[in-house]
């Protein structure tokens, strides 16, 4: 069964197309990732899905309702977890998740074993009456997230949760996601973290408000053009600058102290990056073919992107 749908989904605004002609079929159980740069169409698509923005064409389904037609309906089946989630720093822990509980209609019967294990899973137990405001910024994170869970959402929405927050926190976020995976919850999840989005089942990279690529995390490494060379020398910076100016038919991407370049003719590129850094007076560390990263796959399928008028 579909947990999400959508059809020929568009967006725009005036003479500005956020989202153009998006199809997307996910299956109950998925953490589906939605992955592009700023103003990629992410957030605007993921307020469409949840019914906070009508769509101004095709359609889309969540949890089996229509998003424009049962907007109302919809909101009782999903969570949604914005950039800016509206937590209450004047409020303690359990006095916010019993506000969204009382949002949400969940029975007072029973609300209270329901708060106790979201408090256990997301380790804000002995946090319990600290004030909103005076957490963490990990801990305000899985908050929102026991908020958002208060009233056992079928489909779960979660718009860059990780952004800002410190790597063990955004790990132990995760944890909790799979803990809900296990329970059939869908995330859809948008990120800028690529590392997270190889925690994914199923994403998709979006650019300019166009489906680019769509599949597993192994699938979309294939849509890589052609093959990867990392260089290494002492002036990283430097060597990318060089090779951008000079290799106008590769991608070129710096990753810490390595340089990636993705090419469709490794032996002519090759030979022309030994050539480029040694007339620059580098010296040649390494040179050599690499799988690629989720990241890497994303510089060269962005920069073979025309920019759109």
């Amino acid at each position: 069964m579909s947990a999400i749908r959508a059809n020929s989904l568009r967006r725009t605004f005036d003479d500005f197309v956020a989202v153009e002609g998006l199809n997307l079929d996910i299956a109950e159980g998925e953490i589906f990732g939605l992955v592009g740069p700023d103003g990629a169409g992410k957030t605007t698509t993921m307020r469409m899905l949840t019914g906070l923005l009508k769509p101004s064409g095709g359609g889309a389904e969540v949890a089996g309702f229509d998003v424009v037609r049962h907007t109302e309906r919809l909101k009782e089946h999903i969570g949604y977890m914005s950039q800016r989630f509206g937590l209450y720093p004047d409020l303690t822990v359990m006095e916010n998740i019993g506000f969204y509980a009382d949002i949400y209609g969940v029975p007072v019967r029973g609300r209270a074993e329901k708060i106790d294990r979201l408090l256990g899973f997301s380790n804000l137990t002995p946090f319990r009456q600290r004030l909103a405001g005076n957490l963490s910024g990990g801990m305000k994170q899985k908050l929102g997230l026991a908020c958002a869970l208060i009233h056992t959402p079928r489909v779960l929405f979660l718009d860059e949760p990780t952004n800002g927050v410190d790597p063990v926190s955004r790990r132990d976020f995760w944890r909790i996601l799979y803990q809900l995976v296990r329970e059939r919850v869908t995330i859809f999840v948008s990120t800028a973290y690529l590392d997270e989005a190889e925690r994914c089942t199923r994403l998709a990279l979006l650019h300019q408000g166009r489906l680019l690529g769509l599949g597993t995390p192994d699938e979309v490494k294939a849509m890589m053009p052609g093959a990867l060379l990392e260089v290494r020398t002492p002036a990283p910076r430097r060597t990318a600058a060089l090779l951008r100016e000079h290799l106008a038919a590769a991608s070129v991407g710096l990753f810490g102290d390595r340089v990636h370049v993705a090419t469709r003719d490794t032996a002519a590129t090759e030979a022309a990056i030994r050539e480029l850094v040694a007339s620059a007076g580098f010296e040649l560390l390494s040179l050599h073919p690499i799988a690629p990263s989720l990241e890497d796959v994303f510089v060269a399928v962005l920069s073979n992107q025309p920019a759109l008028p």
